[in-house]
């Protein structure tokens, strides 16, 4: 089946785009790594010995980043419905966190610990419906809060993308009652013509 113009376009740009020259280069398995990296400079999020929740963590591009960044004498705890190969210093839960069993293997890896920063760069398989397509990905981030909310030491910090549109405003309003600042982020590396943003919450209320 021949390719339309929009994939042809889409495939022409990926090939090109810079930050997937550099993640072939750095050994990233995405250029993901690249929003989370730059979200990290700006907000100080991931540091030493600190314990990481990935959640939608498949191929793994943001797992690397942050197991880079806590190190050996921390912990990145990474969960996705899809299956995802290993990385060093990365413990893996494939699954739909929402179910029980999975929450439960999920919160019985974690044991007694409470997580520092729970990040997300999750986003549902696109119909082209614009309505429902937005309606998914704004579950899927409110899903990610509540996690963070019953996972997070007081004072823990939260990143998660968000496309805009319908519930945007809303959300942002959840996540401000649980956090003491909240900010929206839209990385260089982030596409321009996408309507994604990444929101920040620092100083989790507990």
């Amino acid at each position: 089946m021949a390719r339309s113009k929009s994939s042809n376009r889409w495939l022409e740009e990926h090939v090109n785009d810079p930050f997937v020259k550099q993640a072939q280069v750095d050994g990233y398995r995405s250029r993901a790594s690249y929003k989370l990296l730059e979200i990290n400079k700006k907000d100080r999020l991931i540091h030493p010995n600190m314990v990481v929740m990935d959640l939608g963590s498949a191929p793994g591009g943001w797992s690397q980043v942050a197991a880079n960044l806590v190190g050996h004498k921390g912990r990145v705890l990474a969960s996705d419905i899809l299956p995802m190969d290993a990385i060093a210093g990365v413990e893996f839960i494939q699954g739909d966190f929402t179910e029980n069993s999975v929450f439960d293997a999920i919160m019985e890896t974690l044991g007694d610990s409470l997580v520092d920063v729970v990040i997300s760069d999750m986003a549902p398989n696109i119909s082209g419906v614009t309505v429902a397509d937005q309606a998914s990905s704004m579950y899927l981030v409110e899903l990610a809060l509540d996690m963070a909310s019953q996972v997070l030491k007081p004072k823990g910090s939260f990143v998660a993308k968000v496309f805009q549109g319908e519930g945007y405003e809303d959300y942002l309003k959840a996540t401000r009652a649980v956090f003491d600042k909240v900010v929206a982020r839209k990385p260089d590396s982030s596409r321009s013509r996408s309507r994604e943003v990444y929101i920040v919450g620092k100083g989790f209320k507990g």
